[in-house]
């Protein structure tokens, strides 16, 4: 009999078998380096490493909405054009309330290194702090959905441009699976407006003037599009797949 905890595995396997060739999942990293980027669009090129950033270390504090909506910041990585100046003047990091100086350590030399430095792994230590949230078997090993919506965390949802009303959208989605034998999936809003902006999602990722979204396939989400911009390196992983096919659970 195989294990419920194994059938995730085992059918991500199954989906790199039959899906289109040339689909490639990142290897495992350690739960505290999931979700870690370097932001390296100029950085090298000028003479300094990389500069690092823990979403999970963010995230505890800010949701979504507060860099990629209010400070602007594109979903994908490096196709913001963040620079030194920018920050210095109040944009992007170092926005009121974030790295001005005040609230946090700011854009002055001796703090120079605590972002540039290159290094995903930086700042681990930290980690151990989220211990006290709900476990899951992939990405940081942390349920986040559930740890907003218990309270356990209560990050902010905005800086200074306070949005004009709670996102109470609800609506459920049942997405049917193109592969034989597997359930549909299930998208619900709630559990993202917690986080994200409308305009995050809409309408250059998904397209709501229509009744469909073309080309939205597995195929195109491990290729990091549609659910893969954030389910193949931030949110939990795409090899996670009963908590988008709930119907996964019953297939033993």
């Amino acid at each position: 009999m195989i294990r419920k905890a194994a059938l995730p595995a085992l059918l991500f396997v199954f989906f790199l078998l039959e899906g289109a060739e040339g689909w490639f999942y990142p290897p495992p990293v350690p739960p505290e380096e999931y979700g870690n980027i370097l932001i390296n669009r100029t950085s090298e090129k000028n003479g300094v490493k990389a500069a690092t950033f823990s979403h999970w270390l963010h995230r505890r504090r800010h949701t979504c909405r507060v860099c990629h909506f209010e400070l602007e910041f594109n979903m994908k990585v490096n196709t913001t054009e963040i620079t030194e100046e920018a920050n210095k003047s109040g944009r992007y990091c170092g926005a009121a309330g974030c790295h001005d100086g005040s609230v946090v350590f700011g854009h002055d030399e001796g703090n120079c290194q605590k972002c540039h430095n290159g290094d995903k792994s930086y700042g681990k230590e930290n980690f151990n702090r989220l211990g006290h949230l709900p476990r899951t078997q992939f990405g940081n090993k942390r349920d986040w959905s559930v740890a907003i919506e218990k309270k356990l965390i209560k990050p902010r949802n905005f800086l200074t441009v306070k949005p004009s009303g709670d996102i109470n959208f609800s609506k459920k989605l049942l997405l049917e699976a193109e592969m034989l034998n597997i359930p549909p999936a299930v998208f619900p809003h709630r559990a993202h407006t917690r986080w994200l902006d409308c305009n995050n999602c809409h309408p250059d990722i998904f397209n709501i003037k229509m009744k469909t979204t073309k080309h939205f396939s597995m195929d195109y989400i491990v290729q990091g599009q549609f659910c893969g911009v954030c389910h193949m390196n931030v949110a939990f992983p795409i090899n996670d797949c009963e908590r988008c096919h709930p119907g996964m659970g019953n297939k033993l």
